[in-house]
């Protein structure tokens, strides 16, 4: 049984079921029909009685007329014999008889033996051709049943085949894709294909089932959201994979443009040689950034990046981060916002030193020479607020819900100029995540951005005992 198949074990539960029904019903059914015998019996009995109270025990001469009736009378010459009949709430037992005794056969008869006056005599009711019409009824109702149990059998094994066919095509598309070594687009739809067999009309649409499928309906809600899940990841793997090919390319193409022009007359040129040693090693840096943010990134994605939490001072970070962006761009104005007090936060302090310092490189990047650039840290409702704001070229309302995308830039003109990739926010936005956090962001198109990400605040250390 545990082997067998869903359909099978179904259909023998059912059967089983069906046969526990019939069989409860048919002992109740025997229950009634001995109560109703004896019901019967007795009452039939107790009007005898009052008869034979009222006119007395007939003679043996009657005993032939009575033959014909369901009862007899007959005196007897002992005293009476049998079972008395115990108090059952349900028979009633009638005061005519109070002081019989009972004997029966209820295939054949039931006798009442008792005294009517000082003379003993009995009551014997026939029973033989009720018996008989409840025996040929319980026949024809065993045939019923077993008719209707064959019948349900196949019937419902029919049923439940056909209610199983969704979920045994389903399951072949899922088996079919899960033995293929790469998921494309078009065996995701296929997929889908299967679902709309259960009305699915789309990849990333809901299934919708009519309620006499609520189990098929919640399983095919199921697999409706994973392929979302997956469909998403899908689309979001060959983008990103794209997006990293093209910034590949780039410093691939130019590093192999300086090495056929060092092949062509660069060895005896030293003005070109250099520009190509400048241009090649500068291309090799590009490179070598990118691959350590994707680095980071894949590390992120399947949660293998370490994260050391200790207790942290913001401000000291802050002030750390600013001292090193002055000594890079002396030539900017870098304004500190912050007091006196230390904000505590717990946190791995390197993450949180390359959050600042992708926020910082960005505000330089993104703002004229002669912008100012302010970083503040400050309190708010139980987190701690790094905001770093500019007075450049500022974010399109429509860009602002994509910066921290991977490989997105809201100047697509200066990406060689600026020397980024794209991926910056990206880290930025994982790293602050990861720390229970979030990012604001408010910015207007040549006034300037202002990017704030909060953190929880580090829970104060109990006083140590004196």
């Amino acid at each position: 049984m545990r082997e067998s198949s869903l359909a099978f074990r179904l259909n023998t539960g059912f059967f089983l079921r069906q046969v526990g029904i019939f069989l409860v019903m048919d002992l109740l059914l025997v229950a009634l029909a001995f109560v109703g015998l004896v019901a019967y019996a007795e009452n039939r009995c107790a009007d005898v009685a009052v008869l034979v109270e009222e006119r007395g025990i007939p003679s043996e001469e009657a005993l032939a007329w009575m033959e014909a009736s369901d009862y007899t009378i007959a005196p007897l010459s002992r005293a009476p014999q049998g079972l008395e009949l115990p108090a059952i709430p349900w028979v009633p037992i009638r005061e005519e008889l109070s002081g019989a005794l009972r004997s029966w056969d209820l295939a054949h008869y039931y006798r009442v033996e008792l005294y009517s006056g000082s003379s003993a005599y009995a009551i014997e009711v026939d029973l033989s051709g009720i018996f008989r019409t409840l025996y040929w009824a319980g026949i024809v109702l065993l045939i019923c049943q077993g008719l209707s149990l064959l019948t349900n059998l196949f019937r419902n094994k029919r049923s439940i085949r056909k209610v199983l066919r969704p979920i045994q095509e389903l399951s072949a598309a899922a088996a079919r894709l899960n033995s293929m070594t790469h998921m494309s687009r078009r065996e995701l739809e296929n997929l889908a294909g299967e679902l709309d067999k259960i009305n699915a009309k789309h990849l990333d649409s809901r299934i919708d089932l009519p309620a006499t499928q609520k189990e098929l309906r919640s399983l095919a809600q199921a697999i409706n959201d994973m392929l979302d899940r997956v469909n998403r990841a899908y689309s979001a793997q060959m983008r990103f994979v794209s997006d990293a090919s093209h910034e590949l390319r780039t410093p691939i193409a130019v590093i192999q443009g300086y090495a056929a022009l060092l092949d062509r007359w660069g060895k005896s040129d030293p003005e070109a040689l250099q520009e190509s040693i400048d241009a090649i090693r500068s291309e090799a840096a590009a490179m070598e950034r990118l691959v350590e943010q994707l680095l980071f990134l894949a590390r992120g994605d399947n949660d293998s990046q370490p994260v050391h939490m200790e207790r942290l001072d913001l401000t000291a970070l802050a002030g750390e981060v600013l001292r090193e962006e002055e000594m890079i761009h002396p030539e900017r104005t870098f304004l500190p916002r912050w007091g006196e007090e230390a904000v505590t936060v717990r946190a791995d302090p390197g993450l949180m030193k390359q959050v600042m310092r992708i926020l910082m490189d960005n505000a330089v990047k993104y703002s004229p020479d002669t912008g100012r650039v302010y970083l503040r840290v400050s309190e708010s409702q139980g987190y701690a607020r790094v905001t770093v704001q500019d007075e450049g070229m500022g974010i399109a309302p429509e860009g602002i819900s994509h910066i921290f995308e991977r490989f997105y830039r809201t100047d697509q003109s200066r990406d060689r100029k600026t020397g980024g990739t794209g991926l910056g926010l990206a880290i930025a936005r994982w790293i602050v995540e990861r720390h229970g956090g979030w990012f604001e962001v408010v910015s207007r198109p040549d006034v300037g951005t202002r990017i704030a990400f909060l953190i929880p605040l580090a829970p104060e250390e109990p006083a140590e005992p004196i």
